[in-house]
C-alpha cells in the first residue's frame, strides 16, 4: 500500500508540473519533463496500478491547470464557495479520467522495444487530446504542443500543427525519462541524441520558412480593450454610456485605423435594439472608407445568436458556432435552469450559427476569418474557417475567468493558430489580453489586463497555405493510430 501510494502522489506531483509549460509562466521543458515523468511511472509500475496512476496524474495536471473555472462557477455565476469547490472539483477530476483511460491504455498496448514505447504512449497522448477536442462539446485546454509556441522547437508549428508538437514535445519527454534510466547500450543514447539534436535543428530551419505571402498593402488596426465590469455591462442604466462610448471612441480612432475591432458582446443589447447607434458609426466610418468590427447579440425567427458584424467600409455578420456550455447554452435546461445562479447567467440561451457562412469583408475588399472566444481553441475548426481568407480576428469576453491564468492560456492558443497557419491575427478582449500578434504567432503589441487602453498598429493580408494548413490535423491522427498498434508485441 505504501508503494501504491507513493507512486500515485508521484504521479500526482507530475501533473501538478505540467502547467508551468503554458502560459503565463511559459516554462516549456516542464512539459517534456512532466510527461517524460508519466511514462517512467508507468513502465516502473506496470497495468495493475495504471488507472490509479493515470487518475492522479489527471488530477494534478486538471486541477493545477484548468480550476480557473471556479472563478466563473463563484464569482461571476453567485455560486456559494461549498457549491463552487464541488462543481470545479467535478469538472477537473471527469477530464482526469481521460489520463486514467489513457495509462491503462498504454500498460495494456505497451511493447518491450524502448523505441516503440516510445511512440505508443506520445500517440496514445495525441489520440486522448483528440478525445478532448469532441467529448461532450469539447475541452480542447492545455494540450502539450502548446509549449511548442515560445520554445526553440516554434519552427515545426507550421509544419506540424498542435497534435504534431504535442507528440514531439511528449516523445522528448519520454526519450529524456529512458536516457535517465541508465538501462541503454551506448548506441541506444547516441541515436536518442541524434534525434533530439535533429528535432531541434530542423526546427531551427524551419523558423526560417516563409509559408504565406503578404498581399496587397498593411492595413491599420486598433483593438478596443473597453475593460467594463460584467455587471455594468448588462445594467440597462449604462447602456446609454457604453453605446455613447462606442460611438465617440470609434470616431476618434478613424484618424490613425483603417479597421477598429472591439471585443465580444461590446454592446450591451440584441443589434435591433441598438439600430440608431450602429446606423450612425455605420455612415460615419463608410464615409471614410472605415471598417468597424464588433462583438454584439443578434435575434432573429430562428433563435439568438453570439455575433460579429461589420460596420462602415466592409459586410458581414458571423454567428458563433462553437457555444460555451452553461455561459452560452445550457445543457438539460429544462431541469439546469433556475437551479442555480450559475445556470441563468446573461446570454446563456444562444443558438449555434450555421456552418456554411462567409467571411467577413473589410476595407478593400480583405476577407477576415472571425473567431469568437472559445472558438480560437479548436485547431482544425479555425483551420476550416480561414481557408482563402487574408486575416484572422478573435474577440473575447476572458471577464469571466477573473486574474487566474485562464485568460493567459486562451492568448497563448490564439496566438498558436496564428503561428499554425501563417496569417497576422487581431486580439480585441474587454479585459486583455488583447493584441496585434504576426503570422509568426509573435505579439507585436498587446494591452496589459484590466485596463482601459487600444492596441495600435498594423497588420499585413496574407495569401498562400502552411503545410498544416493543406493537410489539417488528420494525418497526425491515423500516424498516431498506426504508430499505437504496430508497437504491441507479436505473439
Amino acid at each position: 500500500m505504501r508503494t501504491g501510494m507513493s507512486t500515485a502522489g508521484l504521479a500526482l506531483l507530475a501533473g501538478l508540473i505540467f502547467p508551468l509549460g503554458l502560459s503565463p509562466l511559459d516554462f516549456w521543458p516542464a512539459i517534456p519533463v512532466s510527461a517524460g515523468a508519466l511514462y517512467a511511472i508507468l513502465n516502473r509500475d506496470g497495468p495493475l496500478t495504471s488507472w490509479r496512476i493515470g487518475l492522479a496524474y489527471g488530477i494534478g495536471f486538471f486541477g493545477a491547470g484548468v480550476s480557473w473555472v471556479y472563478v466563473s462557477v463563484h464569482v461571476y455565476g453567485a455560486t456559494p464557495v461549498w457549491l463552487a469547490v464541488l462543481l470545479t472539483a467535478i469538472f477537473c477530476g471527469g477530464l482526469a479520467l481521460i489520463f486514467s483511460l489513457q495509462s491503462h491504455l498504454y500498460a495494456r498496448f505497451a511493447g518491450n522495444q524502448p523505441g516503440w514505447r516510445i511512440v505508443q504512449f506520445s500517440s496514445l497522448w495525441v489520440l486522448m487530446e483528440w478525445l478532448r477536442t469532441f467529448l461532450l462539446t469539447g475541452f480542447p485546454w492545455a494540450f502539450a504542443g502548446y509549449g511548442v509556441l515560445d520554445s526553440p522547437l516554434s519552427g515545426w508549428i507550421p509544419v506540424l500543427g498542435i497534435y504534431g508538437c504535442s507528440w514531439l514535445l511528449v516523445g522528448l519527454g519520454c526519450l529524456g525519462a529512458e536516457i535517465l534510466s541508465g538501462r541503454h547500450t551506448r548506441a541506444f543514447l547516441l541515436r536518442a541524441g541524434a534525434i533530439t539534436t535533429l528535432a531541434f535543428v530542423a526546427a531551427f530551419g524551419w523558423q526560417r520558412a516563409v509559408w504565406t505571402q503578404p498581399t496587397g498593402e498593411p492595413l491599420s488596426v486598433s483593438a478596443v480593450q473597453p475593460n467594463i465590469p460584467l455587471a455594468e455591462k448588462w445594467d440597462p442604466r449604462n447602456r446609454p454610456q457604453i453605446l455613447a462610448d462606442f460611438d465617440a471612441l470609434s470616431e476618434q480612432l478613424y484618424a490613425e485605423s483603417d479597421l477598429i475591432v472591439w471585443p465580444e458582446s461590446a454592446l450591451p443589447g440584441y443589434r435591433d435594439q441598438l439600430q440608431s447607434t450602429l446606423q450612425r458609426v455605420n455612415e460615419s466610418a463608410k464615409s471614410l472608407g472605415k471598417a468597424v468590427i464588433t462583438g454584439i447579440p443578434t435575434r432573429d425567427h430562428m433563435g439568438r445568436y453570439n455575433s460579429v458584424a461589420v460596420l462602415g467600409a466592409g459586410q458581414g455578420t458571423y454567428h458563433k458556432q462553437k457555444l460555451v456550455p452553461f455561459g452560452e447554452y445550457v445543457p438539460l435546461e429544462t431541469w439546469l435552469r433556475g437551479a442555480i445562479a450559475f445556470f441563468d447567467l446573461p446570454m446563456s440561451q444562444f443558438s449555434a450559427g450555421p456552418s456554411d457562412q462567409q467571411p467577413l469583408r473589410v476595407v478593400d475588399a480583405i476577407t477576415v476569418a472571425p473567431f469568437i472566444c472559445y472558438e480560437v481553441v479548436y485547431p482544425d475548426f479555425v483551420l476550416a474557417q480561414s481557408r482563402q481568407t487574408d486575416l484572422l480576428i478573435t474577440i473575447s469576453n476572458d471577464t469571466w475567468f477573473g486574474n487566474s491564468a485562464g485568460p493567459w492560456q486562451h492568448f497563448q492558443m490564439a496566438r498558436f493558430r496564428a503561428a499554425e497557419l501563417g496569417k497576422d491575427l487581431i486580439r480585441s478582449t474587454n479585459d486583455g489580453v488583447s493584441a496585434i500578434i504576426n503570422w509568426q504567432g509573435k505579439v507585436l503589441v498587446s494591452t496589459p489586463q484590466f485596463t482601459r487602453a487600444v492596441v495600435s498598429g498594423s497588420v499585413q493580408p496574407r495569401t498562400g497555405e502552411t503545410p498544416f494548413a493543406l493537410t489539417g490535423s488528420l494525418p497526425v491522427w491515423v500516424l498516431c493510430l498506426i504508430g499505437l498498434l504496430m508497437g504491441r508485441d507479436r505473439p
